[in-house]
């Protein structure tokens, strides 16, 4: 298992930037996929961003490509979501995943984080 907390979000204006951290711990060495998901008011959780452990190439969601940007320190075992160009769209709590080679897909979740775009 793999424990997984979200930092980093707050309050932004439109055409401003926030940067999430997604510090992870324990269960790592059969990690290959890592990312962020979010959940507006009233919708379905939606992809986000991904990252393959191994250097592969990242995959954003058409809505945020271009303006959100993943990335992964390894040396701190912290995941990032850098977002700029935000839009009250963006709007929603924003959770970080991860994927081991198990078959079992997404399943370590972090509780999630607060991004509230105002315009």
């Amino acid at each position: 298992q793999v424990q997984m907390v979200e930092s980093g979000g707050g309050l932004a204006q439109a055409g401003g930037s926030l940067r999430l951290s997604c510090a992870y711990s324990g269960r790592l060495f059969n990690l290959y996929r890592m990312g962020w998901f979010r959940q507006a008011p009233g919708k379905d959780r939606e992809f986000v961003a991904q990252l393959t452990t191994h250097g592969g190439p990242t995959d954003y969601a058409d809505s945020v490509k271009g303006r959100f940007t993943i990335s992964r320190d390894t040396a701190r075992n912290t995941m990032y979501l850098h977002m700029t160009s935000l839009k009250p769209e963006d709007t929603a709590i924003y959770y970080c995943a991860a994927a081991a080679t198990d078959g079992m897909g997404w399943s370590n979740w972090g509780h999630g984080t607060q991004v509230t775009v105002s315009s």
